[in-house]
């Protein structure tokens, strides 16, 4: 039981927290939150597409 009031009280904090913010100042620390994320491959497929590319350059340079 202790668990469950403690979670409520987290979220109803968050939440206070979220709403006593300006919109202005959560639109900017939004759109700050975008402009740090890494490309969608590699937060998908984390150092593979990193590999591939370099793969790819260095086989096609020697082929040429």
């Amino acid at each position: 039981m202790a668990k469950s009031d403690e979670l409520v009280k987290y979220l109803t904090v968050q939440v206070v927290k979220y709403i006593e913010t300006p919109k202005d100042v959560r639109k900017q620390v939004r759109a700050g939150r975008k402009e740090v994320r890494e490309q969608w491959q590699y937060r998908w497929f984390g150092l593979l597409p990193v590999a591939l590319r370099i793969w790819r350059e260095r086989y096609f340079r020697i082929k040429e």
